[in-house]
Order: structure tokens, then C-alpha cells, then sequence
């Protein structure tokens, strides 16, 4: 692939950098993200694929938007109410640049979708809004070997880690074996979130998606990022693979793709731990 003068001019201050440049932009032109929930997490991070110049970007998301989401899922505006979600963020990513390849996915991901969600993606950016969602994108993403990228938030408070997918290197599964009690994992709807703490992680998101598909840099692999927005802080702490994990350990149960725990209704990013 050769840059042509118009790509050229619009990633310029990419091509300056040493660890980008015309071969590195070339790569994200001929790169495939898919980005799991298009709300408080998927926006600012497909949005900075978008003008990044990830050549083709799927969405996958069921919901529909809600009057209560434009606080934080900045794809969406006032006259999108009502509409899929999906709809108004490809013409979102479109009017960014209109040479990104956009596939929207309006519905679940399930058992028998996530595999084909994720074919041919070369990084999967899960900003779901509930448990049984991530557990499902984490074992697809492992079995495909695909690099997937976490983030989830709530009140004042982010999270954000990296999954490489090889074998040797922790899952989601190593990290939370299972999903917290309810009453330890309220939602956004019951238990409110900074808008802006959505933009911050959304967008650290994209950074790590962007340092996969580079090669550079050094991914939050084994690394659990938290960020508390009211003290300003950012703490990391260090995981790793377990080799007691259901999924990636010595002697693995999880043989299958299923649901653990109740299907959602939907899989986008309204309330839960995606925003």
C-alpha cells in the first residue's frame, strides 16, 4: 500500500513519528478493530480508530440510544435518540473520514456470533455494559488468539488492562475468575458515572489498540491499570496467567463457547461496567 498525498496530509503528524510513520500508517490502513458496545467506552474509542486510519472498523452493539447516555457516549447526539445504536456511530466514524470501512452489527453477540464478530480483526476493544458479555468476548478472543483490550468504569473510578491472546499470557478469566456479587458491582443507572471518565478510558483504549496494531510501545499485558479520577491518581497492578484459570490454565474446563451466568438482553454500553 502506498499513501496517497490526501493520506499523506491528514496523517502527517503520525508519519513525523518515528514509531509510526508511512509503514506504520500503511498498517492501520490495512487494519481490522472490532469494538464490542458502541456507548461510554466504544465511542471515544472507535471514534480514535477512526482518526487514527484503521482501514476498517465493525461495531456490534443491540442497544438503542437513550436521552440518559448522551452524558458520556459522545458518538450520539440529541436527534439520534431512539436510534440504534450502531447507525448513528458509523455515520459518526463516517464523518471523520469517510474512507474508513465501517460494518455495523446491530444485535447480540452470542455463542454463535462472537466467532464470526471477531474473524479477520486484528484487535477487539470490549467496552460491553455486562459481565456475561466480557466473560463470552474473553474466551472467543482466546480461542482465536485474537489481542483484546478491556476497559470498564463506574462513579469516579476506570479500569483498563490488555489481553495479547498467546498462549503463556493471562486472560480476563486469570484476572477475575468470576464476577463480583451485584451488590459489590452496582450499575451506572443505580450508581452514577463521570462522563468524562468514559472519554479518559475510552480513549486509553484506543492507545493500547493502537500500540497492537503498530508493534510499539509496551501494552498493559499482565497489567491492570486504575484510574481514580477524584484524587487524579493512576495505580497499576501486576497480575498473571493462572494456572488454575477455567480457560487458559494447565488443565482447562471451558472446552466451548457459552454463556456463564444469565444472558444479557442486550450487549451494548448502557448501565454496567462498560457505561
Amino acid at each position: 500500500m502506498t499513501l496517497s498525498d490526501d493520506q499523506i496530509r491528514r496523517y502527517s503528524r503520525h508519519v513525523l513519528l518515528a514509531e509510526v510513520g508511512g509503514i506504520g500508517q500503511e498498517r492501520l490502513l490495512a487494519s481490522r478493530a472490532l469494538v464490542v458496545g458502541a456507548g461510554g467506552l466504544g465511542c471515544p474509542a472507535g471514534l480514535y480508530l477512526a482518526a487514527a486510519g484503521v482501514g476498517r472498523i465493525r461495531i456490534v452493539d443491540g442497544d438503542r440510544v437513550d436521552l440518559t447516555n448522551l452524558q458520556r457516549q459522545i458518538a450520539h447526539g440529541t436527534g439520534d435518540v431512539g436510534r440504534p445504536k450502531v447507525a448513528s456511530f458509523a455515520e459518526a466514524l463516517a464523518r471523520i473520514d469517510p474512507a474508513v470501512e465501517v460494518e455495523a452489527r446491530e444485535g447480540l453477540i452470542d455463542p454463535e456470533t462472537a466467532p464470526a464478530a471477531i474473524e479477520g480483526c486484528d484487535v477487539v476493544l470490549d467496552g460491553s455494559d455486562n459481565f456475561a458479555t466480557r466473560y463470552l468476548v474473553n474466551d472467543a478472543c482466546r480461542r482465536a488468539g485474537v489481542p483484546l483490550v478491556s476497559g470498564s468504569i463506574l462513579r469516579f473510578d476506570g479500569q483498563l488492562t490488555t489481553f495479547s491472546g498467546r498462549a503463556g499470557d493471562p486472560c480476563y478469566r486469570c484476572l477475575f475468575a468470576a464476577p463480583p456479587p451485584p451488590e459489590l458491582a452496582p450499575k451506572c443507572s443505580d450508581a452514577g458515572v463521570l462522563g468524562a471518565v468514559a472519554g479518559v478510558i475510552g480513549t486509553q483504549m484506543a492507545v493500547e489498540a493502537l500500540k497492537i496494531l503498530l508493534g510499539c510501545g509496551e501494552p498493559l499485558v499482565g497489567r491492570l491499570q486504575l484510574y481514580d479520577a477524584l484524587a487524579s491518581e493512576v495505580r497499576t497492578v501486576r497480575y498473571a496467567r493462572d494456572p488454575g484459570c477455567a480457560l487458559c490454565g494447565d488443565a482447562p474446563t471451558i472446552l466451548e463457547l457459552r454463556w456463564w451466568g444469565d444472558p444479557p438482553s442486550c450487549s451494548g454500553s448502557g448501565p454496567g461496567p462498560g457505561g
